[in-house]
């Protein structure tokens, strides 16, 4: 009797221990609550694939830097289940670990399990075998597509369930998501569509997982399901049922990036005055998307032509650094709202419209108030007169009075310093043994219906979808064919020209074995026709025609059924008009290229013959080198400047797929951007004629002690010798602050500030991107900076007359402020 009263002793303790940290998360009209307090969220997401486990925790801990209190991240069902049946949970793959560094980092985590995701992600994150399975409809009232749907997301909540991370269990999960925009596409479903959204909400509730679903973009989401905004804003956003919270599920940081497309910037003063009219206008829960990018390595960007960058433009940018000003900017304005959490979410609510789009909001708790002054007119700065006292709000801004009486927080003024980020070659590397890499090569062999090393082929009397003869392993996909030509028939001979029809989105035709030509899509149109010069002969002829794919279709109703390859016509055309068509000619299908089979790219590559003598601008040739790891710890890129289109491994390593040759075009660039009046993704952009994406991230946890092995696969031809290995770092720092304020410099990675440009006390310009002395000046400005600041890795200034003496500003100069430009 004594051992089993020890053993239910212990066994009580244990469940005691697991769920000693439990909440009951629940929720009302006005906020989410968590153990019966309503909650503000700020979270942000941070999609674990995009990044590595090295890197997680160092993410984690500057997001809650930053002021976040929640991460959200999506599933990726093709991820973690790439074939049928067969799983991959480990490396950046690890959920569970993911979740579980969430919650050391004492953060909270939603979990948006779709499994349909978009994300710009390939396939929307959707596995393509599912269209495999007879009978199959995505995302609609359909048998195969909703029982593959519910035993994926009942295998991920069990796998969550089994590590006690939902919140009722101790864990960090306070929100799962079912499904994503589905409201965008709802209405090309019909009737079956309104059942399936119906299924997901029932199939969710099964699963008793004990936190609040949301479903994002969904208008009539039935009830328990919460419906959530997403969007650059959503302060006029109302769900449809008045017992639960507003909620923002993605407020956009920026945008992504496409192959060809310039770079896209969302201004912080943006941002912040999104949040700002969300927080005023009754929002309590709201998640950034991006917080932190990330990359898209391997295959896993969709689109089309999504780029191997999803930096996103995020407070975090793609390397996990902070992008400043957003990232200080928003710390400060999550720091004000945090600050007065119980007044927000408890308080009573008052309203006053000024007219001219200005507006004030009263929270009054207790008798004790939080004032928002918003002016949403995007040209007009506005005066109001509040109890007695004037004050103005800059056009498009939120300001915040924590008393009702003393702004403390304006949307528009950023004291933040701009952080201008550098490529820098390691100090190491320039010695010229360690910068000039030595390259050796392969060629990677084209495949014709005589080769003797064809083998894994698959037969056909007609074109295939290219993803379902790939199942998705690979963008590389040879149709060939072959013909006999007599001196009888009418496309005889020699000079004919070759036409395909294609979907791919890169076409290279072989006849008789010779290149005859490339063609790629562009404009954003990604089906295209190809037509080309050829010479045939008598006898027997040989086509092959090698399609390749740059992610696949993610958005979209119906958009599974987007077909990719080369779908036909395929035809001979003879100068005399006549034509063969081979569209359904007997087609031999090979699935991807021999140095990935080889896998030149592994230590397995290393045993293979390479050559020296690199050829330059030669399609289809593997490249191999090996280069030294960066001392300390900034991010570490690689400069693929030369280069045409391929993809990039490090030690073994995937770091995404290269094209330095597609050039974004010269229109739409501006060097200053006015945050004012609503965003849009073309807005604010950068680097018109400049490539798309020159530089790579490689994290360090890629890297080895000392020597690394770098493998290019070069499809279009380029020049390897410019190729170099660089670091990020703050180059310089470029900061404002108004009079009554600190002003903060700092560099990163234990750099110091070793110079300061330019320093202005008083009413200093921003002409043409350079700072200016304005209508007045302290002439101490810039020798007391630098006394505050050389040589130091951060400095704190604060901004007064008592500082840096008499400005000689005039009245007129409403607020001075001090300017700073300082190097790193």
């Amino acid at each position: 009797m004594g051992w089993n009263k020890i053993l239910v002793t212990t066994l009580i303790l244990f469940f005691f221990d697991i769920f000693s940290n439990a909440v009951e998360v629940s929720y009302d009209g006005r906020a989410l609550k968590i153990d019966g307090e309503r909650k503000l969220i700020i979270s942000g997401a941070i999609h674990y694939p995009r990044s590595t486990p090295e890197m997680w925790p160092s993410l984690m801990k500057k997001a809650k830097e930053g002021g976040l209190n929640a991460i959200e991240t999506y599933v990726f069902w093709n991820a973690h289940e790439p074939l049928y049946r067969q799983y991959d949970f480990e490396g950046n793959l690890d959920l569970v670990k993911y979740l579980k560094t969430i919650q050391d980092a004492g953060l909270y985590a939603i979990l948006r399990i779709g499994p349909y995701v978009c994300a710009e992600w390939n396939y929307g994150g959707l596995p393509v075998w599912l269209k495999s399975i007879p009978n199959m409809v995505f995302r609609t009232k359909n048998d195969a597509y909703m029982n593959e749907m519910k035993i994926f997301t009942t295998m991920i909540v069990d796998k969550v369930k089994g590590e006690n991370l939902f919140a009722n269990q101790g864990g960090p999960i306070i929100i799962a998501q079912i499904e994503n925009e589905y409201g965008n596409v709802i209405g090309k479903y019909g009737g079956d569509g309104k059942s399936y959204i119906n299924w997901c909400a029932n199939f969710a509730e099964s699963l008793n997982i004990g936190v609040p679903w949301i479903m994002c973009q969904e208008d009539d989401a039935p009830s328990p399901m919460i419906n959530t905004c997403n969007g650059y804003y959503c302060d006029q956003f109302t769900p449809n049922n008045n017992n639960v919270p507003k909620i923002w599920t993605e407020n956009w940081t920026g945008w992504y990036k496409g192959w060809g497309d310039k770079n896209p910037h969302r201004t912080a003063e943006d941002v912040a005055f999104a949040v700002g009219r969300f927080y005023q206008y009754g929002g309590t829960v709201q998640n950034y998307y991006m917080y932190h990018g990330g990359t898209n390595f391997g295959r896993v960007s969709g689109g089309p032509y999504i780029a191997t960058t999803y930096d996103y433009d995020a407070p975090l940018n793609e390397y996990g650094e902070p992008n400043q000003p957003k990232y200080g900017h928003l710390k400060e304005l999550h720091s004000h709202l945090m600050s007065k959490e119980k007044i927000l979410t408890y308080g009573n609510v008052t309203n006053k419209d000024y007219g001219n789009m200005m507006s004030h909001t009263i929270y009054n708790y207790n008798g004790t108030r939080v004032c928002f002054f918003g002016n949403a007119n995007q040209n007009d700065a506005i005066t109001i007169n509040f109890e007695g006292t004037n004050y103005t709000v800059p056009a498009w801004s939120v300001s915040i009075l924590p008393d009702c009486k003393t702004e403390v927080y304006n949307t528009a003024r950023v004291s933040t310093q701009t952080s201008v980020m550098v490529k820098k070659l390691p100090d190491e590397a320039k010695e010229k043994s360690h910068y000039n890499l030595e390259w050796s090569w392969r060629v990677e062999k084209f495949e014709h219906l005589k080769s003797h090393h064809l083998k894994g082929v698959t037969y056909a009397n007609q074109l295939l979808d290219q993803k379902l003869v790939t199942n998705d392993t690979s963008d590389y996909l040879w149709y060939m064919t072959s013909f006999e030509i007599d001196e009888d028939d009418p496309v005889c001979c020699e000079d004919i020209n070759l036409q395909v029809q294609n979907s791919g989105h890169i076409l290279h035709a072989f006849v008789n074995g010779k290149h005859i030509g490339t063609k790629y899509a562009q404009g954003g149109s990604y089906s295209f026709w190809f037509e080309r010069a050829a010479k045939i002969k008598k006898g027997i002829n040989q086509i092959s025609l090698l399609s390749v794919t740059v992610g696949l279709q993610n958005y979209g109703d119906h958009y599974d059924n987007t077909q990719n390859g080369i779908l036909g016509p395929v035809k001979i055309i003879a100068p005399n008009s006549r034509e063969k068509d081979l569209t359904n000619n007997k087609w031999v299908y090979k699935v991807g290229l021999n140095g990935f089979e080889q896998e030149l790219f592994s230590e397995n590559g290393k045993k293979r013959k390479w050559h020296p003598n690199i050829p330059l601008n030669r399609r289809f040739v593997w490249f191999q080198t090996t280069f030294r790891t960066p001392r300390g710890e900034e991010p570490v890129v690689l400069d693929l400047w030369g280069l045409g289109k391929g993809t990039a491994w490090v030690n073994g390593h995937n770091i995404g797929r290269y094209w330095p040759s597609i050039i974004a075009d010269n229109n739409g660039c501006s060097t200053s951007c006015d945050y004012r009046g609503s965003y849009y993704s073309s807005k604010c952009t950068t680097g018109c004629g400049q490539p798309t994406q020159r530089w790579y991230h490689v994290p360090r946890s890629f890297l080895r002690e000392e020597e690394n092995d770098l493998v290019l696969f070069e499809e279009f031809g380029g020049d390897p010798r410019n190729v170099s290995v660089h670091t990020v770092t703050v180059g310089q720092a470029i900061a404002h602050a108004y009079e009554g304020n600190s002003l903060n410099l700092s560099c990163n990675g234990g750099r110091v500030i070793s110079d300061i440009k330019f320093a202005s006390f008083g009413d200093p310009r921003k002409v043409y991107g350079t700072l200016r002395k304005g209508s007045c000046h302290s002439p101490k400005s810039l020798s007391m900076v630098k006394k505050a600041c050389v040589g130091k890795e951060s400095c704190s200034i604060d901004v007064s007359e008592q500082t840096f003496g008499p400005s000689g500003c005039r009245s007129s100069v409403k607020r001075k402020r001090l300017a700073v430009e300082a190097v790193c």
